[in-house]
């Protein structure tokens, strides 16, 4: 398998490209990673240095690739943060001419706009783009509950009205949504939930919610959860292999008292995770 993936990087710490890569190569897939920033850090530390890299550039990379040929190679592709506004077309035009090459490639595109605790952390205008131009032709979505919601204008709580933005998401466009950061009311204390949907059904996994925000873990998920979804053609799973791993990952996390995710020391729960949570058929 090989994944284009267009996204952020940072030299320090582990978000977007710099997130995604590793763990994809470690099961096994070729990744051409085109960057969209290239920035010291994170912006939640913040305070960063380094550029935003104009979607000109972006374009010209994505070029150079194809004409090496590598467009028809290409299984999937990835985007998840966009820096700036031009960057949209930049995807939508690569994805065009990608699916041209290979009829069967699928777009993942991970809707990052915020969450629940912090709102918003992306340029205004971003939002908008992701809704109206971007997520119409992707064929998988990795929003959180509170992109989910802001994506189909809807207010996504319980089981059912999250089914129901999840309808609205698909009626968009893509085929599979997965959700990440579930939090329904009635969950059981100290939890949180991962829900995927297709047109096979909709299922849902639970794991023990850990008292910190992991910068980055969202990328990972969404890398490893194309990547299974795309080889296996089954979303429930994809989900199960991509949750059991990012829980680990996380775990590792945590407990190293460490901000920046353990990306490199948790290599092994990609390879071989130890798929300790099922989950659950809710349609």
């Amino acid at each position: 398998m090989k994944v284009l993936s267009i996204q952020s990087a940072v030299a320090h710490g582990h978000v977007g490209n710099s997130a995604a890569v590793f763990p994809l190569q470690r099961i096994g897939v070729e990744v051409v990673p085109v960057h969209t920033v290239n920035f010291s850090n994170h912006t939640g530390y913040g305070a960063w240095r380094g550029p935003l890299i104009a979607p000109s550039d972006v374009a010209d990379v994505l070029t150079g690739v194809e004409e090496r040929g590598v467009f028809p190679q290409i299984d999937v592709v990835l985007s998840g943060y966009q820096g700036g506004v031009g960057i949209g077309d930049v995807i939508v035009d690569a994805v065009r001419r990608v699916k041209a090459a290979n009829p069967s490639a699928v777009y993942a595109c991970d809707p990052v706009m915020g969450n629940a605790k912090s709102g918003c952390f992306v340029a205004p205008e971003i939002p908008d783009l992701l809704r109206d131009r971007v997520v119409p032709v992707a064929d998988v979505i990795t929003p959180n509950q509170f992109e989910l919601g802001y994506l189909t204008g809807t207010e996504p709580t319980t089981l059912e009205s999250t089914l129901a933005s999840v309808d609205a998401a698909r009626a968009m466009g893509p085929s599979t949504v997965l959700v990440t950061s579930v939090e329904r009311p009635d969950r059981e204390e100290g939890t949180v939930e991962v829900l995927v949907a297709d047109d096979a059904g909709a299922w849902i996994v639970r794991t023990p919610m850990l008292p910190f925000k992991a910068n980055g873990s969202g990328d990972v998920t969404a890398a490893l959860f194309s990547a299974h979804h795309r080889s296996t053609g089954d979303a429930r799973v994809a989900l199960e292999r991509t949750v059991s791993s990012v829980f680990d990952l996380i775990e590792a996390t945590y407990r190293s008292g460490e901000r920046e995710l353990k990306l490199v020391e948790s290599q092994e729960v990609y390879a071989n995770p130890r798929m300790q949570f099922t989950a659950e058929r809710v349609r």
